[in-house]
């Protein structure tokens, strides 16, 4: 019997080892890129029940066509379902790298809701959580973001974040599958593309190749950590939240700080402040008002909402 390639075999047992016996219905979502391609090629090898669902963003000519001969290939090498979903990013929030993120997460959830898919398997490699940290870093997000991508979130499955970006391209080649490489991954105009193309090079030259590795390890590591302080402050804000829109600040000034912020955090969304637009200043502001009271006025959070200090609670005032 002939051997299977080595970069084959450490593909599909990522994916055996995330998809669990007697697992249901599982959708994969394929671009037809490399890290894609073989993560399809993989679930279809050990998965019972597999689909696939490829997103056309219309960012670029002949995207439609692309959607299609991916659907073409799915098609015939039977998976089912096969799904194509047609996305619009005019109008989201954040640059074009966001509002294409926004818009294929929430048609890939509206897909495997529509199939009642257990899951969907995205492409994500161990370089593209190398990349996520860098970024993370760069911007100063704190553990939240230097944790990465997890493994498991909601309906999504990462099954490849363990596995190379050069062992799925070396396993399109051992099942002469042909990739389609997308030219949005080598655009200077993208920040992750100018990671990827200029300072993973540069770091990889400079510290050596496991570095990679090392990063996409760290994320790992630090996600374990957030998941204990997530659950503390979980615990601490149930304790501290009033209604309708109070706080509770008895107890929150002798905190660690981390925990704290992570009530605020909580506390924030809320009140329908939450997301992307929260920063840290808003955050800082509001600790201020538990740790540094002095009579200051409101502070003003995303989305015109005024929180101010009364009689020893944070409270939501009218605009």
């Amino acid at each position: 019997m002939a051997r299977i390639p080595a970069a084959v075999a450490a593909v599909r047992l990522a994916v055996r080892r995330a998809l669990p016996p007697g697992a249901g219905p599982v959708l994969v979502a394929c671009s037809g890129g490399a890290d894609s391609l073989a993560l399809a090629a993989a679930a279809r090898f050990v998965g019972s029940s597999v689909g696939l669902v490829t997103v056309d963003h219309g960012l670029q000519a002949g995207s439609d066509t692309r959607a299609a001969d991916v659907a073409s290939w799915a098609e015939g090498e039977g998976f089912a379902p096969v799904v194509v979903e047609t996305v619009s990013v005019a109008g989201l929030p954040g640059g074009p790298e966001a509002a294409a993120r926004e818009a294929r997460y929430a048609a890939l959830s509206d897909a495997a809701e529509r199939v009642g898919a257990a899951a969907v398997l995205l492409g994500h490699t161990r370089d593209d959580q190398a990349e996520t940290v860098l970024l993370a870093l760069a911007r100063g997000s704190g553990p939240r973001g230097l944790a990465g991508m997890p493994v498991r979130k909601g309906v999504f499955v990462r099954p490849l974040l363990e596995v190379s970006r050069a062992e799925t391209r070396e396993a399109c080649a051992a099942l002469k599958l042909v990739p389609w490489d997308d030219p949005h991954n080598v655009d200077p105009a993208y920040a992750r593309a100018r990671v990827r193309g200029s300072v993973m090079p540069a770091l990889v030259a400079a510290l050596g190749p496991a570095v990679v590795a090392n990063l996409a390890r760290s994320a790992g590591q630090i996600g374990a950590d957030n998941a204990v302080l997530e659950s503390l402050a979980f615990a601490a804000f149930a304790a501290a939240a009033r209604p309708p829109d109070q706080l509770d600040i008895s107890d929150l000034s002798e905190m660690m700080p981390g925990i704290r912020a992570r009530v605020l955090h909580l506390w924030c969304q809320r009140l329908g402040a939450g997301g992307a637009d929260l920063s840290h200043r808003h955050v800082v502001a509001l600790d201020a008002l538990i740790t540094q009271w002095h009579g200051q006025g409101a502070v003003h959070l995303p989305g015109g909402i005024l929180v101010a200090r009364r009689q020893g609670a944070l409270v939501r005032v009218p605009s």
